[in-house]
């Protein structure tokens, strides 16, 4: 599967399962590690386990493994890596307090110590 259909397959799924407020950043420029970052807000600790839930069971489904998945115990910001999306659910404090929207739209500008 190709990382835009991942993508679509990640978008669809989250949606579908109620997540808010998702969005894409298209961040393979900006870095060699993944092609898009996924983010949307869950409701609860609770739903962020299910979303996080059936993005797995999606993909699975699709043959893909994820390659790590972390903060399910906590459930307020759960990160599922399928290498080309990785995708961060998170409760909307969390969300408003890490601002990765912010830190991944806006390029880094250069350091000069003249």
């Amino acid at each position: 599967m190709n990382s835009e259909s991942l993508r679509d397959l990640v978008l669809h799924t989250l949606e579908e399962h109620k997540a808010t407020d998702v969005t894409c950043l298209p961040v393979a420029t900006l870095t060699n590690v993944t092609d898009f970052m996924v983010i949307a807000t869950a409701t609860s600790p609770r739903h962020a386990k299910a979303l996080s839930d059936h993005l797995l069971g999606a993909t699975k489904a699709a043959g893909l493994q994820p390659l790590g998945v972390e903060g399910t115990d906590t459930g307020e910001w759960v990160l599922v890596d399928h290498g080309d999306v990785v995708t961060h659910i998170m409760l909307a404090d969390t969300r408003d307090h890490f601002d990765l929207e912010r830190l991944w739209r806006s390029p880094v500008a250069p350091t000069h110590s003249d």
